[in-house]
């Protein structure tokens, strides 16, 4: 696929997936789900790790590590992969870090299910235009086609244990 059919299809500009190519820009969670759908592939497949492939237990040291700065004061969101990518898998697991303010970038809508903990800090989640507000302890459950946004409405980071069904990171 030439870069021009790319951001064609994900409607977004040459310019900017060319310097997300070349590691000039760090693209908002909206952006990745743009160019993943694009594609036809959960954002996790473009973090691939072949080595991983298989692993009943990962460790520390081997989770992926997606840093996404899309915040206006350059802070944002680290997402470590819980479990590895694996084509065919049904379950994706994730543990986000949202800096204060770190947000989703924008309105995210796609299929499947989402649960999630707040390990510590705040998560302000907006699903179909409600506002809810989840501290350490809580949980949360909503059906992803349903129009949804997140950020860290907080002071200090926010850790959240997020799963998705299918993989969609």
């Amino acid at each position: 696929m030439r870069l021009a059919d790319l951001a064609d299809a994900a409607g977004i500009s040459p310019s900017l997936i060319s310097k997300i190519e070349h590691n000039k820009l760090d693209p908002s969670l909206s952006t990745l789900h743009r160019i993943a759908k694009a594609l036809g592939i959960s954002i996790s497949a473009l973090f691939a790790m072949e080595e991983l492939v298989g692993k009943v237990v990962m460790t520390k040291a081997e989770r992926r590590v997606a840093g996404v700065d899309n915040n206006d004061v350059g802070e944002g969101i680290v997402a470590e992969m819980l479990v590895p990518y694996e084509a065919g898998r049904q379950l994706e697991g994730l543990l986000f870090t949202l800096e204060p303010g770190g947000h989703s970038g924008g309105d995210l809508q796609h299929e499947g299910e989402e649960v999630g903990y707040v390990i510590e800090g705040q998560l302000e989640l907006v699903v179909n235009s409600v506002t809810y507000i989840a501290g350490p302890g809580d949980s949360f459950y909503f059906n992803s086609s349903l129009v949804h946004s997140y950020r860290n409405p907080g002071k200090t980071p926010a850790q959240v244990i997020w799963v998705n069904t299918p993989p969609t990171f």
